[in-house]
């Protein structure tokens, strides 16, 4: 007997079967199948033959592949009793439960005393697939190993797409060849980290950014995670991710993953990357008032850092806002005796050598300048020079003769009391300030990776949000280092990196690009000469590159010259003139055929303008640039494209090309199949090209 469900949305169709009442498998997943199609068909289109050395019966790749049925690959889960003794779970179907567009599959081990519920969802608008398991005991047992529901891997792929990275290097893209066996990344530092993203796509063979059949995955957990790309023996290739292993340590009734999103696209990476984007800024971010316009944001670490001077913040904040910026962060020193990074984290109360008057006098300038106001504040850290740790030492996490990070140590956020005395502090200077904006920063990974940490973590933002409705969170960790869907369910922006290189920002935004939209997506214009790398960059590179996402500046603005003012105010003011539909607009990245020009393509939410950021990241192999084709136009209609930024062409550009003179007007069909022709340019110049449908 085989009992059959589907989910459907726009170019997406996922097929799951049961049969003879054992674990569901995903038996079809891609582009739409039609209404009338017979899905006990397909439930046995699939099944693969048996021959010489295998087992009579092939084991399901269901959704929760099970060591006891002798399944040659990973099991879906590994779990144990109390007393630490294996148990082997055989689930049967229970029941179905079916909604619009969502599906619970329950089965239970009756023998165990154990029941899983597989969770599956389809937007329609969106196009996202999401899904998460639940496993209960009647008994308490123990969890290594639980993997939201499996997902297969199309078997016409070649490689697969992953992300690792560095502190100031994040979202550096990993091409991987699919072969027998098993491809496992795993975080175990506590977050979801710089150097493991967790995320992969499977692009099918002969697909780029703007072509082809692409299935991308995205796992919404910030305390670290493991992630499985298998091929098995007989070719059939399986999907894992969840919390990392082990790091469920103390046993218990129930445990859940977190949430895996997945989509299919036939429109190459970018397909996926819309859904992606989208779905993240329409469903996942909760906006204190989703229709407020994004402000420009001035961040005063890399200008003074923990040396804090009202007067000279003062001047600051005048200089920023005269520059085009509409909030003002005052970041890490403005607590306890904080005049470096080795004290005070845990303390949080103000620094009366800098304030003797407190906060007042500086809100009350930088409101004064039409600005909001924002802080810094980093809850999970403290340091062993600080009043905090003198009063509780055992509050942190780990023990007293732990490796410290940054001068610090992590606070047990599964204490309750931790995090009653966290949000009575952080609740404190919210109440006393006028403050809408936290910077919330975590700058050390955990001495031992416990999921419990990220749920405290959790429920301390929860709690807070819920108290101050209007503040917005950004989630910072040395930059890149809590990135994922699970924070922006609590959080409303992110820092991508703490590298204001623009050369480096470039191409981390763009692999970022894969999930991220643009107005979640912080981009600082930085100091002339970079803090991280020592590069120095023209006024006019740093500043396109911050405005190609969520705008704003790091850097001291009193070193700034004349022309450096007015090139970086009139990028500032071209930003808040295009930031409300932009906030909508979807980032495609475009296939170059010149591996030195990263760029991309935004796109209005009604196809009627767009504006291409194409950056020259090095020195081309060719001497003229070769044209960049765009994507997702309507080729019958016609466009006016200009480039916004063509004064910027160097003496060394002596031609006369099209685009140098003025506008032209061209076919969406010959901007998708021949390409836009841009001026000649040292690498770290950055074109801005701007269409509008005529």
């Amino acid at each position: 007997m085989i009992q059959t469900w589907r989910l459907d949305c726009p170019d997406q169709t996922l097929v799951l079967a049961v049969r003879d009442s054992a674990l569901a498998a995903i038996v079809y997943w891609g582009a739409s199948l039609p209404d009338g199609e017979n899905l006990q068909t397909i439930a046995r289109a699939g099944e693969l033959d048996v021959t010489g050395g295998m087992l009579d019966v092939n084991p399901a790749l269901s959704v929760c592949p099970q060591a006891s049925d002798s399944f040659p690959g990973q099991p879906g889960m590994t779990i144990r009793g109390e007393d630490g003794a294996p148990l082997m779970p055989k689930f049967s179907f229970e029941r179905a439960d079916e909604g619009q567009g969502a599906l619970a599959l329950h089965f239970r081990d009756v023998d165990l005393g154990l029941r899983y519920v597989a969770h599956f969802a389809i937007d329609a608008e969106t196009r996202m697939i999401s899904t998460r398991a639940e496993l209960e005991s009647d008994v308490v047992i123990r969890l290594d190993w639980l993997a939201a529901p499996v997902m297969p891997a199309p078997q016409l792929s070649d490689t697969m797409l992953d992300f690792s990275g560095r502190w100031v290097g994040e979202f550096q893209s990993n091409i991987t060849p699919w072969s027998a066996g098993i491809r496992m990344r795993e975080s175990r530092v506590g977050r979801s980290d710089h150097a493991h993203f967790p995320a992969l796509i499977v692009p099918c063979r002969g697909a780029s950014n703007t072509q082809g059949q692409a299935y991308a995955f995205h796992y919404g957990w910030s305390g670290g995670h493991r992630m499985i790309a298998e091929e098995l023996p007989d070719g059939r290739r399986q999907v894992q991710f969840g919390h990392a292993s082990g790091t469920q340590i103390t046993p218990a009734n129930r445990f859940e993953t977190g949430t895996l999103y997945a989509v299919y696209s036939n429109t190459g990476l970018n397909g996926c990357a819309v859904g992606f984007q989208r779905h993240l800024r329409d469903r996942i971010v909760e906006w204190p008032d989703r229709d407020r316009s994004r402000p420009v944001h001035y961040n005063c670490w890399e200008a003074v850092y923990f040396d804090h001077d009202v007067t000279v913040l003062k001047d600051l904040a005048t200089r920023a806002a005269a520059l085009g910026a509409e909030r003002f962060v005052l970041d890490d020193g403005w607590f306890g005796v904080r005049d470096d990074d080795t004290t005070s984290l845990g303390d949080w109360l103000l620094d009366a050598r800098k304030y003797p008057d407190g906060l007042t006098p500086l809100i009350d300038h930088v409101q004064g300048l039409g600005m909001r106001f924002g802080i810094w504040f980093e809850p999970e850290m403290v340091n062993p020079h600080s009043d905090l740790y003198k009063a509780h030492p055992d509050w942190i996490l780990g023990g007293s003769d732990q490796i410290l990070g940054r001068q610090q140590m992590v606070l047990d956020m599964a204490q309750p009391q931790v995090c009653d005395y966290l949000f009575a502090r952080i609740d404190t200077v919210l109440r006393n300030y006028q403050i809408d904006y936290i910077k919330w920063d975590h700058n050390r990974v955990l001495p031992y990776p416990d999921a419990v940490q990220t749920e405290g973590t959790y429920a301390l933002i929860d709690r807070l949000r819920a108290a101050h409705p209007m503040t917005e969170i950004e989630s910072c960790a040395s930059g890149g280092g809590r990135v994922d869907f699970g924070i922006l369910e609590r959080t409303q922006r992110v820092w991508l990196s703490d590298s204001n290189d623009a050369r480096e920002r470039l191409r981390i935004q763009h692999n970022a690009a894969l999930f991220l939209p643009m107005v979640v997506t912080g981009s600082h214009v930085g100091p002339r000469t970079c803090h991280t790398s020592g590069r120095v960059f023209d006024i006019r590179f740093r500043a396109w590159v911050a405005a190609a996402r969520h705008m704003g500046f790091e850097m001291d603005p009193r070193e700034l010259t004349s022309e450096e003012a007015e090139v970086l105010r009139e990028v500032t003011s071209w930003w808040k003139a295009n930031r409300d539909w932009r906030q909508d607009a979807d980032i495609l990245r475009l296939d170059s055929a010149d591996p030195s020009v990263i760029a991309e393509q935004q796109q209005a939410a009604d196809g009627g303008r767009f504006v291409v950021f194409a950056g020259l990241a090095d020195t081309s192999a060719q001497i003229a640039p070769r044209p960049l084709r765009l994507t997702q136009l309507d080729g019958a209609q016609m466009y006016r494209i200009t480039v916004l930024n063509r004064a910027d062409a160097p003496t060394l550009s002596r031609g006369s090309p099209l685009l140098k003179q003025g506008s032209m007007e061209v076919s969406g069909a010959y901007l998708m199949q021949n390409g836009i022709t841009l001026p000649w340019s040292f690498p770290d110049t950055m074109w801005v090209i701007e269409g509008v449908a005529i």
